[in-house]
């Protein structure tokens, strides 16, 4: 992924983002809280593959969504468009946004496609309205959009708690993952509803994830990957493929509250040979671990202001 650069989409002004997905290294749930949500515990990964946001400013005030929309999603209730209005609305802009999204992540596989669409909507517009919108503001912003849009606003791989806002960042050793959907859009709310779902599991710590990795995640493990794992045979089937890649190495893992599996390879090398060894017909693709979001990447290297509003 590159640094946001002029684009051309019949005309000129466009700019280039990245909106990279994530994994979910393990996801164990602690409890309950008051108010009915959930207390999570998490470790993100950044990956260097995913959506690509173009925007281009507008000088009048409208957010308007370009090319296919989202299956099902109305313009308005599209996180990418929420996100711009939100922002403008925090940051009291006149200037308003063309959003166009290259859709690469599937929806519904835990990849983190729709909050990483929000939060680089929410980094791009910042830095192209030039608001006055700080870091951990963003951040706010983007947890009454979802859960997982501030950990891409910060754009580190992190430890994650509560409802996975609170952040402490980790420094992860390189790896490639092997990455597969099977097809299926799981609900989160209707996983997060599951009686059978375990919602007090002990609080682990950073260590505890440190000599779990050893163990690729086999002891914390996802919370929501044996409940998938009986109610989706195509979720089922698909572990079973990628068991037969990862040996005794590295075990595969769901991703998120969604049907994406994952195995983690310690080189480019191993990760291709495993891709190749796949039945046919399976969804499947490599990805590099990042050790920070592409996001910042562009961030640093924006398109400095200048280019003429359209609208």
């Amino acid at each position: 992924m590159s640094a946001p650069v002029s684009e051309a989409r019949g005309q000129a002004g466009w700019t280039s983002w990245p909106a990279p997905a994530k994994l979910n290294l393990f996801l164990r749930i602690v409890g309950r809280r008051v108010d009915g949500y959930h207390e999570l515990q998490t470790v993100f990964r950044m990956l260097d593959w995913g959506d690509t946001i173009r925007l281009r400013v507008r000088s009048d005030g409208r957010i308007v969504r370009h090319g296919d929309a989202p299956a099902g999603v109305a313009e308005a209730a599209d996180l990418a468009v929420r996100a711009a209005k939100s922002l403008q609305n925090a940051a009291n802009c006149t200037l308003g946004a063309d959003i166009w999204i290259e859709k690469r992540i599937p929806a519904g596989a835990g990849f983190g496609g729709g909050s990483s669409d929000a939060a680089s909507v929410l980094v791009g517009l910042n830095a192209l309205w030039s608001s006055p919108v700080d870091r951990e503001q963003l951040c706010g912003l983007g947890l009454t959009l979802g859960a997982d849009v501030p950990v891409f606003v910060q754009g580190c791989n992190a430890w994650a708690e509560g409802v996975g806002e609170r952040l402490v960042p980790l420094d992860l050793p390189p790896a490639w993952y092997l990455l597969a959907a099977p097809g299926v859009h799981a609900s989160t709310a209707d996983l997060f509803q599951t009686p059978e779902l375990t919602r007090d599991s002990p609080p682990a710590t950073i260590s505890d994830f440190v000599s779990d990795a050893f163990g690729q995640g086999a002891v914390l493990g996802n919370a929501f990957e044996p409940v998938l794992r009986r109610r989706e045979p195509a979720v089922e089937a698909l572990f079973s493929a990628l068991s037969r890649v990862g040996g005794s190495v590295s075990r595969p893992r769901l991703t998120g509250t969604g049907s994406g599996v994952f195995v983690e390879f310690a080189s480019r090398e191993l990760a291709e040979v495993a891709l190749a060894s796949l039945p046919p017909g399976l969804n499947a693709w490599l990805a590099r671990g990042a050790e920070r979001s592409p996001l910042l990447d562009a961030l640093e290297t924006r398109v400095p202001a200048g280019a003429s509003p359209s609208g």
